[in-house]
């Protein structure tokens, strides 16, 4: 019921700047929170960044002052802008958008992920 499609992920050095970005779409009548995940090799997956539907945001602090998550309500997309990039950035990054769907339901979907690889 509800599609994301991830894109901007890729090869940089570090230092480097990356933009992801994420649109939802389906049956959605209202995204309440949009948010980016990772999930380095050997490790758990992280949150890196979160923004509610009053705009509110909150950052993993490694990545805090360097990650910027914005959303466009009107094309239901989130971004993540990241600046000062570093090795140890380097992972799969997942969407995660919670919905109000057209039914009333609350769903919870996630992306397919996009790699992003900083070379040191």
């Amino acid at each position: 019921q509800v599609q994301l499609v991830e894109s901007g992920g890729g090869l940089v050095q570090a230092g480097g700047s990356l933009r992801l970005s994420c649109a939802a779409s389906g049956s959605i009548v209202r995204i309440n929170v949009m948010a980016w995940h990772r999930q380095a090799p050997g490790k758990q997956r992280e949150l890196v960044a979160n923004i509610i539907s009053g705009g509110v945001t909150n950052y993993a602090d490694s990545v805090k002052d360097r990650f910027t998550i914005s959303r466009d309500n009107a094309k239901n997309t989130v971004y993540l802008q990241m600046n000062s990039l570093k090795p140890e950035d380097t992972a799969v990054y997942y969407c995660q958008v919670v919905v109000t769907t057209t039914r009333m339901l609350t769903l919870d979907a996630w992306g397919q992920g996009t790699q992003v690889t900083v070379s040191s």
